[in-house]
């Protein structure tokens, strides 16, 4: 095949992982090329919070919050169950402050604390009750990309973490003169705004990344990765990488075939860009690449809201007191204000009698006094709940249209209420963790009542919580710097990966909000500083 074009290094895909990787690597003098098989830019980073979660990051210690290299080694061990490498987790730990001075430096990314957003396990050994590991972007002023903002996925997002209901008390909806205000600046934040701002350092740096090309497999020269052979609306293309190619080219979640093989549980409805169906875990496969942490995702449930259905994170209303979940047997299965990640196990609890999944389906469960204070799925407090969830006058009723006996349903309801009035859930133990009510009654945040509250007042609404994932965590393993390894252990010289592409370098563990980024943007620094060293 006739080779089109010549680089030092070759990226394929531009979320975090894949823009950081190419400013890195142009950074260290590489002619550098960015390939993105969608449309859009951005990927599953531009639907995100943007928030990065970095363990003894210095903004923390110029906030005087009491982190360390120790405490965050010693935090991820706790959480690990054997599913991180040792060498991966002191790797992402040591290289949050060497990523994120570059960032400050190099890029026109600026990041900043979320104040009190404390560590998913925050009770753990070496976990933060009172936050400090997660940042977010700042605000970037857009008005420079010109027609690439048009092409980042997503809608404008013109709020910060704190703005967000699941920020720790934010509803959602912004006073319209500061929208007027943000909008007319052409201010964006969360992810889209953390992509707008590397999307604008590449092309400040003259990366103008490639959209609509999916790369389809990598081609080598004594035994080295020399190349990427893409298909295009002309025929095939080969593109030549002198140092390396770097996958970041998201998960496979959007694979059905490879979700079968790898992940340990069931999917349904994934949220993220379609884009991601593995085609950079396909390539590394051909050349026999070492596999890890296939069996596991960034786990998270989701309902399907509104007319037309679409995929939502439940991540407030299953916190909000007068909230619960059951399951098809009408009881209680889990803490429903557990982190997303965690509460993904839940779901794959196996009824090895009936051979199904014991816990499918599943229900959320509001009563009218949790609807009306809070406001629940997009609607103001004292609003309506939205039409499409399922309502009726009595739990009796409700039990009917979901089809949950009923007898099971009010039995667990009446032993919830109690739990909610003694303020301890014995069975789950709802409420005991600070991170629990986060996103609850701020009135009462710190205590058990800021998740649990009795589900009494009529009417009674309810929808059914589908067991889904933002992405997957398993790929080819990696060296700490990034080069891809074989079955053997050997290094495929050439090739390298970062982000979802590659095996999650914290394993099953989701530390803290961020868990996807902060490896991300860590990876893809030392990957794509490592390949533009690379001769």
């Amino acid at each position: 095949m006739e080779t089109a074009e010549r680089y030092d290094v070759v990226v394929l895909g531009t979320g975090a992982a894949g823009l950081t990787a190419a400013l890195a690597a142009a950074s260290e003098g590489a002619s550098v090329a960015v390939y993105e098989k969608s449309e859009e830019v951005g990927g599953t980073t531009a639907l995100s919070g943007g928030i990065v979660w970095a363990p003894n990051n210095p903004y923390a210690a110029e906030a005087a919050v009491a982190d360390s290299r120790e405490a965050a080694l010693t935090y991820l061990g706790a959480l690990s169950n054997g599913s991180i490498r040792t060498e991966m987790a002191e790797a992402f730990v040591d290289g949050v402050t060497p990523t994120l001075e570059w960032l400050r430096e190099q890029t026109p990314l600026r990041l900043k604390p979320v104040p009190r957003y404390p560590d998913y396990h925050p009770e753990h050994p070496g976990g933060l009750p009172g936050g400090g590991r997660s940042l977010e972007p700042e605000f970037f002023c857009t008005h420079r990309l010109g027609s690439w903002l048009e092409r980042i996925v997503g809608t404008p997002r013109r709020l910060q973490v704190a703005e967000i209901p699941s920020g720790g008390g934010g509803s959602g909806v912004l006073d319209p003169q500061v929208l007027a205000q943000r909008t007319a600046a052409s201010l964006e934040g969360l992810g889209r705004g953390l992509v707008a701002a590397l999307l604008q350092g590449c092309l400040d740096r003259g990366i103008e990344p490639r959209t609509g090309i999916r790369a389809v497999e990598l081609t080598t020269s004594g035994g080295r990765v020399d190349g990427v052979c893409f298909e295009t609306a002309h025929g095939p293309r080969r593109v030549a990488a002198d140092r390396a190619v770097i996958l970041a080219t998201g998960g496979f979640e959007r694979d059905a075939e490879l979700v079968a093989d790898f992940l340990r549980g069931p999917v349904a409805h994934p949220p993220g860009v379609p884009g991601n169906t593995g085609d950079g875990l396909r390539m590394a496969m051909r050349l026999g690449a070492r596999l890890g942490a296939m069996r596991e995702a960034w786990w998270v449930p989701v309902v399907l809201a509104g007319p037309d259905r679409t995929p939502t994170l439940l991540l407030r209303e299953r916190t909000l007191p007068g909230s619960l979940m059951v399951n098809g047997s009408g009881h209680r299965f889990t803490n429903e204000a557990a982190n997303y990640n965690a509460l993904g196990a839940a779901f794959h609890a196996f009824d090895v009698s009936a051979f199904r999944y014991g816990n499918l389906p599943a229900w959320l469960i509001l009563d009218a006094a949790c609807a009306r204070r809070y406001g629940v799925f997009g609607t103001a407090p004292g609003e309506e709940p939205p039409p499409w969830l399922l309502r009726a006058d009595t739990l009796d009723g409700l039990a009917a249209r979901i089809g949950v006996p009923a007898t099971s349903l009010t039995a667990t309801v009446r032993r919830f209420n109690i739990a909610a009035h003694d303020g301890h859930d014995p069975d789950f133990r709802r409420g005991e963790s600070r991170y629990d009510g986060w996103v609850g009654d701020q009135t009462y945040y710190g205590t058990p009542r800021a998740t649990l509250g009795p589900v009494a007042t009529g009417p009674f609404y309810a929808t059914e919580v589908h067991p889904s994932t933002l992405g997957t965590k398993g790929g080819p393993r990696t060296t700490p710097d990034g080069r891809v390894l074989r079955v053997d252990d050997t290094v495929i010289e050439g090739l390298y990966a970062a982000g979802n592409a590659m095996a999650a370098p914290t394993g099953m563990v989701y530390g803290g909000a961020g868990g996807t980024l902060g490896p991300a943007l860590v990876f893809g620094y030392l990957a794509g500083r490592h390949a533009a060293r690379k001769r």
